[in-house]
This record gives structure tokens, sequence and C-alpha cells, in this order.
């Protein structure tokens, strides 16, 4: 599971992707400094683990991770090629998630690839490119199906309804994820399509220091254009969270962070946030060798999570012993959480929890 960061050229991109990752993305002062799509697999922040890692005090800890693809900056008739279009719509099209990075900060040092500050503009040139782009491969698919109806399926007639409707909606300038379809429709002729405005998106307002807390009128203006969206937003500033990605000891960057009003760097929100906008979840394994974090997508049962560990785990799977972070929190041991009561045996079918600590046993 990935997500990209996408946005119009120098808006901040691979700055925020150099925070996020500790990686060096190039970033410079004009458009498409990124040509081929910088890949991070990186951390989630997790204050669970730290306190679980202070229980049990392992040998070693390793935190869940997601990927994320700093992707080359788009500009207008990307759907017809222009610029590197193609092979940005490509890039976007392996994704799952798309973080959307808008410049909301003033500042005529950097310059802008439209000349003035307008994140509306900026955000309306991106959904078109995203949106006609759609239309092509809704258009093709529709022309097939068509077909097919025309002799009485069933079956793809009421596809055809349903490409019509996402012909309309392309058509009248607004994204398929502003649709709430029925589920059937969704899974069955939707979702394999793989459309790009259909993937889920965060808004991420790049603002100078005096909006970290508090936004401005681009912010405003933001907000009040994705609110039918279904889309999240969060506000940043990349040219602070780089200066406190240079920072090392632990110490300056609480203090650098104290002194912005704020209680973690915005790279945390983003990544938490992106971790959620991609359905995942996490559960733990907890022993004297390693404290480790997982990631499973929302609603996984006991058998898969363990098949993420090794697919032997899931192909002799027993049962599963569980205990809840807040239990295992509370009682400061697996062997006091057990002696409570509070470890539970579940099979295969049980739906994973957010925190879950988990021991497996099977079979093979």
């Amino acid at each position: 599971m990935k997500a990209g960061i996408v946005g119009l050229p120098n808006v901040g991109k691979s700055t925020l992707f150099n925070c996020l990752s500790n990686s060096k993305a190039q970033s410079a002062n004009f458009p498409f400094c990124t040509i081929e799509p910088n890949i991070g697999v990186i951390n989630v922040p997790d204050s669970r683990l730290d306190k679980l890692n202070n229980l049990v005090n392992p040998e070693k800890v390793i935190p869940a991770t997601v990927e994320i693809v700093d992707i080359a900056g788009l500009v207008k008739g990307a759907s017809k090629g222009e610029g590197l279009g193609n092979k940005f719509l490509a890039n976007i099209r392996e994704t799952d998630a798309i973080i959307h990075v808008l410049r909301c900060f003033d500042n005529d040092n950097i310059v802008h690839v439209d000349g003035s500050i307008d994140p509306i503009r900026d955000k309306e040139i991106i959904d078109i490119e995203l949106q006609l782009k759609d239309l092509e491969v809704v258009e093709k698919k529709l022309e097939k199906v068509s077909r097919v109806a025309k002799t009485g399926n069933k079956d793809a007639q009421k596809e055809e309804l349903v490409l019509k409707q996402i012909v309309d909606i392309l058509e009248n300038s607004k994204n398929i994820r502003s649709v709430d379809f029925t589920n059937e429709d969704y899974l069955k002729y939707i979702k394999p399509m793989q459309f790009l405005t259909d993937k889920p998106v965060l808004y991420v307002c790049n603002v100078d220091e005096e909006s970290i807390l508090g936004g401005n009128n681009y912010v405003k203006k933001i907000n009040e254009a994705i609110k039918d969206e279904f889309a999240e937003i969060i506000i940043l500033a990349a040219g602070i969270e780089s200066e406190i990605n240079e920072l090392n000891e632990y110490e300056e960057r609480q203090m650098f962070l104290n002194d912005l009003g704020l209680d973690e760097p915005g790279s945390n929100k983003l990544i938490k946030s992106t971790y959620n906008l991609l359905s995942l979840q996490t559960y733990f394994t907890a022993g004297e060798k390693e404290v480790r974090a997982w990631t499973i997508p929302v609603g996984s049962k006991a058998s898969q999570a363990a098949g993420v560990i090794h697919s032997d785990f899931e192909k002799g799977f027993i049962k599963a012993e569980v205990i809840s972070y807040a239990d295992y929190i509370s009682h400061g041991s697996e062997l006091k959480a057990k002696e409570s009561g509070k470890m539970r045996v579940e099979g295969k079918d049980y739906i994973v929890a957010d925190g879950d600590i988990i021991h497996f046993l099977f079979n093979v």
C-alpha cells in the first residue's frame, strides 16, 4: 500500500518528502526538479510502541511503515502528454491514495509555475487533468460495454448505466470519489478500473510559519472547496519541517516545536493521516526478542493478520491469544494481564482491533 505526493511543480513536494523520509530527494527552485519518482518507506510514529518498549524492554523495536512516492509535478495538458504528463499519470495510477500538496503562502523568492499564488486554481488544474484522463478511460470502456448491452445482456446494461453516470460526473468537473455509489456497483464496476479521481486524497496546505496554527485565507478557501469531496486536509509548513529535520537532538527539536506552539512535527501528523487514508491499522507482537508493529488493512481477520508475519501462520492457524492495548498497559505485562483474565482466545474469523497485542499459535 502506498501513497503518492502530487501537486504543481515547485509547491514543496520534494521538500516535504525529504522531511518524511530523511532521504535527500532533489529539491530546488525550478519546475520539474523531480522527474523520476522518489520512493520512501517511512516509519509510522506511534506512542504506543514507545510504551510497550518501556514495559517489555526488548532487544529491538520495529515500527509500522508506509510507502510514500514523490511524483513529478503536473502542468496543464498532462492528460494529453504535456510536460511529464503521461509519466506522472502512470505513477499516480500505481498508488493507493493521493497526498495533494497545495501552496498556501506568499514568497516572492520562490517562483510559481503560473506566476501567482492561487491554491484553488492549482487544485483545479490537477483535478481537471485527472478527470480528463479518467474520462478517456471510461469512454473506451463504455464503447465496449455498450456493444454487449445491445445484445440484451443484463449485466452489461447495468454496467452501461453506471459508466454513463461516471461520464456525467466527470463532464461536470467532479471527482468520482465525491459521489456515493451503492456498494455493489462500486465493487463490481468502479473499483476494478482504478480511476484516478476515485483514489482517497489528503490535501496538504503548505503554509508559512505565521499560519501553522490557525491557517490563513488560502486554507479557508481550500476547506470550502473540498467540503463535498470526502477528503481530508492538514496544515503544515514544509520549510519549517525541513528546519526541524536538520536538528539531531530530541531536546532541540522539542524546544523548537514548543516555540512554535506545536506538540509534534507536522510531518508526523501527515504520516499518521496517510496511514488512516490508506485504511490501515496496527497490531503488535511483544516479547523479549522484539516489540513490533504490524500493518494490516482495517477489518482484517486474525488469520489474515497472522499471514502478514508469515504465510505459514495463516495456513496453519490454530488460535490467537489477544490482549487489548489498554489492558496490557494498565496491567503492565502479558503475565499480569493473563492472570487478570484479560487475555482472550480468538479464532481465525476474529476481526483484529487496532492496537491488539497478539500471540499466534499455528501448526503446518
